[in-house]
């Protein structure tokens, strides 16, 4: 990912064997990263059992909160994917208890349809 497209809120993907390692104490037993995409210093990753949003805060990202949702806590989702003047595609998940989505942005070559289809194995 360019330092450019993470100023923009872009997000690419991460290699998953890499997002692992960085994130094996928190795993459950027999819980395995499916895919994982990162924005800046940020990462939100999907697992075989949730999906984990990772915010790195502070000036040397030391200070990490990590948000565990349930795939069963996620009511809807949608996608939109990039058109011909709009260069980004569009990732929105509406949790349970909650009026707003989370949000992300997606390169225009990014793979938002694995995204999807992630999204779909596990909440559906």
């Amino acid at each position: 990912m360019g330092f450019l497209d993470g100023l923009m809120g872009n997000a690419s993907e991460v290699d998953k064997n890499k997002l692992e390692r960085e994130i094996k104490e928190i795993l459950v037993d027999q819980e395995e990263v499916q895919s994982g995409y990162k924005v800046l210093r940020d990462s939100f990753i999907f697992t075989n059992k949730r999906l984990l949003l990772i915010d790195k805060q502070g000036m040397t990202g030391k200070k990490v909160e990590y948000h565990s949702i349930p795939y069963k806590s996620i009511t809807h989702f949608s996608v939109e994917t990039a058109g011909g003047f709009d260069l980004d595609s569009e990732l929105k998940i509406w949790l349970s208890g909650t009026n707003e989505p989370i949000g992300k942005l997606f390169k225009k070559d990014s793979p938002i349809q694995e995204v999807q289809k992630t999204l779909a194995n596990y909440v559906l």
